[in-house]
């Protein structure tokens, strides 16, 4: 791996961690983050390795969260309140041609966007009287309900779809065909708190997800057929949602020292200060080795579940 002698990242020690490591060659990539900066929460194209910033939204007035990439990268899907309720939007990677495919009051959220064997997909969660999953086409055509479920993603290869889903005294991770059917479920093991947010290896055969670790939330990695589980980070904080590089060689995740989503008190008084670096984009290798947080996104970043995507490089 290069990396640049002169730069190194310090991960924060008013977290309580004295780890030092330099700073992760990123070069070439292109991560989607919601920031806080210009005082609502948008869409940004960061480079993780300059700190360069476009805003994609461009929206200060509204919410705008939940970015993922159109398969070739250059269209953004997003969710928004701009027009009183939470739903999907697609606009061009430069902000332009934005177009509102779902209206709902059902609250849209965590999309993710594949080709499929139906053609190009959306699947995302919409959570009105009940948390369900769609899958509906990029022009708005075709909303399909897929049953029930929290935070679907869609895998590289189109094929399948992994997803949250709850089981007695809480919740776990399941997989389905992209097409709904088919449900198994993956990890046999509950989590109490939520937040598990399974997302896809590049080539669809691994998935990693964030599950209970004493107080902790930990990354894990497991592959598809729920075999090979094994621990990924060792932070002893909150450490979810995550997204893998399209070249396979880093895992971003979001880093929070509490799971203030849990009290709905603490919640109002997070999303009310927005600390300035509440919850940074780090990254990890996928061997567990060299988790840091990126500098340029640690602060400003949403106080909110949005992942950190990575541009498509196919």
């Amino acid at each position: 791996m290069k990396t640049n002698p002169f730069r190194t990242a310090v991960i924060a020690a008013t977290l309580g961690l004295a780890l030092t490591v330099q700073s992760a060659d990123l070069a070439g990539h292109k991560l989607l983050v919601t920031s806080v900066r210009t005082g609502g929460t948008e869409v940004f194209i960061a480079d993780p390795q300059t700190g360069d910033m476009f805003n994609v939204t461009r929206s200060p007035t509204s919410e705008d969260r939940y970015p993922c990439w159109s398969p070739e990268g250059k269209r953004i899907a997003f969710c928004s309140n701009r027009n009183n309720s939470t739903n999907l939007y697609v606009c061009r990677a430069d902000g332009s041609h934005v177009m509102r495919i779902i209206t709902s009051t059902a609250v849209c959220y965590m999309p993710s966007w594949q080709r499929t064997p139906r053609g190009e997909r959306i699947v995302l969660g919409m959570h009105g009287v009940k948390p369900e999953m769609a899958s509906v086409r990029p022009d708005g055509n075709d909303l399909r309900m897929l049953g029930l479920g929290h935070d679907p993603t869609l895998s590289p290869n189109g094929e399948f779809i992994c997803f949250t889903g709850e089981v007695p005294g809480g919740v776990s991770v399941f997989v389905m065909n992209q097409d709904g059917t088919s449900r198994r479920r993956v990890i046999e093991s509950t989590s109490h708190v939520g937040a598990t947010f399974p997302n896809w290896s590049p080539d669809s055969k691994q998935i990693v997800y964030s599950f209970p670790v004493g107080e902790a939330l930990e990354l894990f990695i497991v592959n598809l057929d729920g075999t090979n589980n094994r621990q990924l980070t060792r932070l002893g904080r909150v450490c979810t949602p995550s997204a893998w590089s399209p070249d396979g060689a880093w895992i971003s995740f979001r880093f929070t020292d509490e799971r203030y989503w849990s009290n709905p008190e603490r919640m109002l008084k997070i999303y009310t200060e927005r600390p300035p670096d509440k919850r940074p984009v780090w990254v990890i290798r996928p061997d567990g080795t060299e988790a840091q947080v990126i500098e340029p996104l640690r602060f400003q970043m949403a106080i909110d579940g949005s992942r950190a995507n990575w541009k498509p490089t196919k």
